[in-house]
């Protein structure tokens, strides 16, 4: 494993940020910890970057509790981009390589990454939202390092700043590295991560593969004449995991991805006939606030 967190706590005076929190990390994943505002996504991040000190637990890098070792192999970013506004791109790198003992080689090829080469002569303050984000993300990969922690990447951006960021870590990801990204946003996660560990008020509620955790779970919706007859016959189905009504429609839950006209077969053939039948998606958000709630 990349990481492997064990029981952190983290408590502030009478509020306790994080608490007993553990999940492991492995090579070459995008990693999300999602959760409402509060639930301790930043104290997370700050402790496994040692930039804050938990009450209890542990975290190793690479197997090792040494983090020290391994804080080149880290890039990240933890709050607002910091650069100066007078000075371009190329400038602000410069001086962030010298503080990383970094070879200013490097500066075109992380600026060429995340698609600001051309903009390398252009000061800071010329720079739209998502520019300045991924100018950050730029900073972050001066290292080379094996593994990027985001923090809220994309909080701020508009629909095109959101979309750069997106694309920029899904490309970081397929050249290999592992990305740990914290995020409030349902679809974010979705979207660019493979594995997600969801928080509320400090608190681990599960983790595991996306797909497990904000599977689309797919569901019909079915009416006809008899209502009664129609559940009936519907519970009988193996396909079917539950039936509930819904006002003058059924509601039915699948074991299974089934097509509608196999659905439909399988009622005509017991002198069933729907006056309404759609295949609807469980939104990713109502299984989220199910997990949260």
């Amino acid at each position: 494993m990349i990481l492997s967190v064990k029981n952190l706590t983290k408590q502030y005076g009478k509020i306790t940020a994080v608490s007993d929190v553990s999940f492991d990390v492995a090579a070459g994943t995008v990693f999300g910890i999602l959760g409402p505002n509060g639930s301790g996504k930043t104290t997370t991040l700050g402790i496994i970057l040692d930039v804050v000190q938990a009450n209890s637990g542990t975290y190793s890098w690479f197997g090792s509790t040494d983090g020290e070792n391994h804080r080149s192999k880290i890039g990240s970013i933890l709050e607002t981009p910091n650069f100066y506004p007078h000075l371009d791109a190329e400038s602000n790198l410069k001086i962030n390589a010298l503080i990383k003992n970094v070879s200013f080689d490097r500066i075109d090829d992380v600026l060429a990454k995340v698609n600001l080469l051309e903009r390398k002569k252009s000061k800071f303050r010329t720079f739209s939202l998502g520019m300045k984000q991924r100018l950050a993300i730029a900073n972050a990969l001066l290292s080379d390092p094996e593994i990027l922690l985001l923090d809220e990447p994309t909080n701020g951006l508009d629909p095109q700043g959101i979309l750069e960021v997106r694309q920029l870590i899904n490309e970081l990801a397929d050249r290999g590295k592992t990305i740990i990204i914290a995020s409030h946003l349902i679809d974010e996660v979705e979207k660019v991560c493979t594995h997600v560990a969801i928080m509320k008020k400090g608190k681990l509620l599960t983790t595991g593969p996306v797909g497990d955790i904000l599977v689309n779970d797919s569901r019909i919706e079915i009416a006809s004449d008899n209502l009664v007859e129609l559940q009936s016959v519907l519970e009988k189905l193996d396909f079917v995991k539950k039936v509930s009504k819904q006002k003058d429609i059924l509601v039915v839950s699948l074991t299974k991805e089934v097509e509608v006209s196999e659905i439909s077969k399988a009622l005509q053939e017991r002198n069933i006939y729907p006056t309404h039948l759609n295949k609807i998606k469980k939104r990713l958000e109502e299984q989220f606030f199910e997990i949260i709630k």
